[in-house]
């Protein structure tokens, strides 16, 4: 047992009910304190774990024992206060191996809980450094989780990236800021196969092509619990050879996270 603050206020308080007890039991007719000491275990069990209860139930029974060798002035033991005396050992023992196994219980789910938080807090800032745009969705497509790469690609803000928007808004959200490179006429049909998509869990990998030049490859997994992962990843300088080869530097420098080329390519234009 290790000996701290919180194992004392179980056995003290068995140990001053049971000197209370005594000393009112010369002046005054009282009834037996085994209720309150069954109470008392309780309360060391749960909040010290399984060696102060047994501390305070030992307490408890020898207490007990005391107030019953001169309780109402007859100096010994009958029948019956054996059998409240073997009672009472009884149900304080199990009082304390129940408290003290739900506390080490609790204790333990606690410490794997905050195991699993720190796994998530890293889990996290790693996803965040990546230039791979994750979307994580719950069973009714709400977000989960957006990365930083997701935010960045279509300008979302991190107050409503955290209340947890529907994928619905999300879209909405790309369709107001003008993030795709569609015609309005065809947006409209372009968010609902990708709502259809992300509802059937089709993981047919679809280009999206961004207003700013970007190509990102959207790809929805199913997983186990009903939701979804959304992944957006890079693929510009693979979509774009068609394009001018004079400008694959430019196309590729629109996935330095650091923006250094970018910043660069527009110092030329000035």
């Amino acid at each position: 047992m290790r000996f701290g603050w919180r194992t004392i206020p179980g056995p003290a308080l068995t140990a001053a009910t049971a000197l209370l007890a005594l000393l009112l039991d010369r002046y005054l007719p009282v009834p037996a304190p085994a209720p309150l000491f069954v109470c008392i275990v309780a309360f060391a069990g749960s909040l010290s774990g399984f060696a102060s209860a047994m501390v305070s139930a030992t307490v408890a029974v020898i207490g007990t024992a005391l107030f019953l060798l001169n309780h109402g002035g007859v100096p010994g033991y009958t029948t019956t206060d054996l059998v409240r005396l073997g009672l009472l050992a009884i149900t304080v023992a199990a009082t304390a191996g129940i408290t003290g196994l739900m506390r080490e219980r609790l204790l333990d789910a606690f410490a794997l809980e905050r195991r699993h938080y720190a796994t998530a807090a890293r889990l996290s800032a790693a996803l965040d450094q990546v230039d791979i745009g994750i979307v994580l969705l719950d069973a009714e497509t709400r977000a989960e989780f957006i990365n930083r790469a997701f935010r960045d690609y279509f300008s979302l803000p991190d107050e409503k990236a955290e209340s947890r928007p529907p994928f619905i808004a999300l879209m909405y959200h790309g369709r107001d800021t003008g993030a795709f490179e569609l015609p309005e006429d065809e947006l409209s049909a372009f968010i609902a196969e990708r709502m259809e998509m992300v509802r059937i869990g089709d993981a047919t990998p679809i280009n999206i092509k961004l207003r700013n030049g970007e190509v990102l490859r959207f790809v929805c997994a199913a997983l186990p619990d009903g939701g979804r992962m959304l992944s957006y990843t890079p693929v510009t300088d693979l979509v774009r050879h068609t394009d001018t080869p004079s400008r694959a530097d430019y196309y590729r420098s629109l996935r330095d996270p650091t923006g250094r080329n970018l910043i660069r390519y527009l110092r030329v234009a000035e």
